[in-house]
């Protein structure tokens, strides 16, 4: 069987093994006809009602998933109500799967964050412009701070955050990838974005010394180094200062004394897999969280020091 064969069947089996089962019900799903094309997201707004317009969080999902399983995985829906902040999440696109619709499955949802991933790769889907799309679709319906719009997500979904940080820094204030990285060639932000990002040293996905993980069946090209992204947006946000430290479970880099505001956070979990860090684990074969840490709350938390200037 060809490695691309491989990698198809093991999507098959990840989307069908439950990846995406119910979430938190967001409360509404909105259709966009985006670039020929019938696209969605969910919207889910805090339960509790706060004065002014509220920050919006856009959440990604991994490559396979779609917007109602990151909603389960990352539990940002219950940190909105608890905190007061707009979430929403999309879904990426695919072909034509009869048999996963048959089962109630979205497809094999990847996004194109410029050399990954899947169809939206293959085929060249704007999704950069359909996230533009959906943050002006809830400005429509609803207060939002313009200076406090995020994105996060994982794999993927995190590589599409570091591309919309690239390439929509006018509209994104910070990003948070976890088990990410930039996957476009030249990336050249207008505007100063802060950056928190998550990676596993055992990630065998998104390795993070680079070179091609043991669990990327069909990958031909070798991935820069984590580092490669962090240097670059320590760099493009003109930082200035370093402070390391080190825990138990995790080691953090923050880069600080940068403009306009920004910052640059790195957290590196020992021992962590392909996985968001506190979050719920998808499928009994995909790797298992690492429990102590809550990258969701650091994430906000972050995100909400970080609106622009």
């Amino acid at each position: 069987m060809k490695a691309s064969a491989i990698c198809t069947l093991a999507l098959m089996l990840l989307a069908a093994a439950g990846a995406t089962p119910a979430a938190d019900s967001p409360d509404e799903v909105h259709k966009l006809d985006f670039g020929g094309l019938k696209r969605s997201y969910a919207l889910h707004m805090p339960a509790m009602s706060l004065p002014g317009p509220l920050s919006l969080v856009v959440v990604l999902h991994g490559g396979a998933g779609s917007g109602e399983g990151a909603a389960t995985m990352t539990g940002f829906s219950a940190l909105a109500d608890g905190v007061g902040f707009i979430v929403v999440y999309p879904d990426g696109t695919d072909r034509d799967r009869p048999v996963l619709h048959a089962m109630g499955k979205p497809g094999l949802l990847t996004w194109n964050a410029g050399s990954c991933c899947g169809y939206a790769q293959e085929h060249d889907i704007d999704d950069v412009g359909f996230i533009r799309a959906v943050v002006a679709d809830v400005e429509k319906q609803h207060a939002v701070d313009g200076k406090r719009v995020y994105a996060t997500g994982i794999s993927n979904g995190g590589m599409l955050s570091y591309r919309l940080a690239c390439e929509a820094s006018d509209v994104f204030a910070a990003i948070g990838p976890v088990a990410g990285i930039v996957e476009i060639p030249d990336c050249k932000p207008a505007h100063p974005v802060a950056v928190i990002d998550f990676q596993g040293t055992d990630d065998e996905n998104v390795p993070l010394n680079g070179g091609i993980g043991k669990k990327e069946a069909g990958k031909k090209e070798d991935r820069k180094p984590v580092q490669y992204s962090i240097d670059l947006w320590a760099k493009a946000d003109g930082c200035s200062v370093t402070v390391k430290s080190e825990h138990p479970d995790i080691h953090l880099t923050n880069y600080g004394g940068c403009e306009a505001g920004t910052a640059v956070d790195y957290y590196v979990v020992q021992g962590g897999g392909h996985a968001w860090p506190g979050g719920q684990q998808m499928a009994s074969f995909l790797d298992k969280p690492n429990p102590t840490i809550p990258a969701t709350s650091l994430i906000w938390s972050f995100f909400k020091d970080h609106p622009k200037e």
